[in-house]
């Protein structure tokens, strides 16, 4: 798979994003677990990025309402550019242009296939597959559907992504419960912003006027409040979903100056007793 559209869509001078291209030694890997992540995107909309490393790069969607640990609710997730294997570490501003805006690391870890041919899989549009991250754990699935982009000979853009019932699955909001970084501690939208650029809380707008100013005045205005609503005196919202953390493969450094110079920290989860069974869903303490 080639990156192609990710670079058409990106002028590499003004986004911090990666430029990088396929690794050699990740687009021949055949056997899992493989890298995903899933980043918190706040954009002219907030949505979050899922990504499967797949044949060097980042199979991505985008899912307006983020991942959900309830079978019943089927989200949507709309099949977007691939990405290159340095984004998936990615986490800053981007000032301008396509995709401006926050993004998060919100979740990271491992998929399995649960599918012999991986290819075939996506190519019927019934992709299943585990993951083993912070936040996002067990046996999911991504399902296209007809619709959007849709017509003769090529497939649509729409897909859903479900959860599966098993130890993993429950009626807890993952992104409400959970909703700060797994790479900067602690930090919410907000945060990101201000540590990629801390000049703009002096005059609470950006430098730039015209339509990427008033752009970020808006996204500002959204970060601050999403930071106020997700913020509860006394409690520690980072993840503790999970009997352990994921194990991870080593991705390449982004040299990203956008991106803060922190390594994810390892989630916080209950200590294990003997004979102790899996968590089902976590609540609220």
């Amino acid at each position: 798979m080639a990156l192609e559209d990710y670079k058409k869509k990106r002028d590499f001078t003004k986004t911090p994003e990666p430029s990088a291209e396929v690794p050699a030694e990740r687009a021949k890997k055949k056997t899992g677990p493989f890298f995903f992540c899933v980043q918190k995107h706040l954009a002219s909309h907030l949505h979050y990025d899922f990504r499967l490393e797949w044949k060097g790069v980042l199979l991505s969607w985008a899912v307006p309402k983020g991942p959900s640990l309830n079978p019943s609710d089927k989200r949507l997730a709309m099949h977007v550019e691939d990405h290159p294997i340095a984004y998936g570490t990615f986490e800053g501003v981007i000032p301008e242009g396509y995709g401006a805006g926050i993004v998060m690391l919100w979740d990271v870890g491992t998929w399995t296939p649960e599918a012999d041919d991986v290819d075939a899989a996506l190519k019927k549009g019934d992709l299943k597959f585990t993951l083993d991250g912070y936040k996002l754990k067990g046996s999911w699935v991504l399902v296209r559907t007809r619709g959007y982009g849709e017509s003769s000979g090529r497939p649509g853009r729409s897909w859903l992504l479900i959860k599966h019932r098993d130890d993993w699955a429950g009626a807890v909001d993952i992104t409400t419960f959970a909703p700060h970084s797994v790479k900067t501690p602690e930090a919410d939208l907000a945060d990101i912003l201000a540590a990629d650029n801390p000049e703009i809380w002096h005059s609470h707008a950006p430098a730039k006027g015209g339509d990427t100013g008033m752009m970020f005045r808006r996204i500002i205005e959204q970060a601050l409040a999403i930071k106020e609503g997700n913020a509860r005196p006394g409690e520690d919202a980072r993840p503790r979903v999970g009997s352990k953390a994921p194990k991870q493969p080593k991705e390449p450094k982004t040299k990203s100056s956008a991106t803060r110079k922190t390594t994810p920290t390892k989630a916080r989860t209950p200590r294990k007793t003997a004979g102790a069974k899996p968590m089902k869903a976590a609540k609220r303490q």
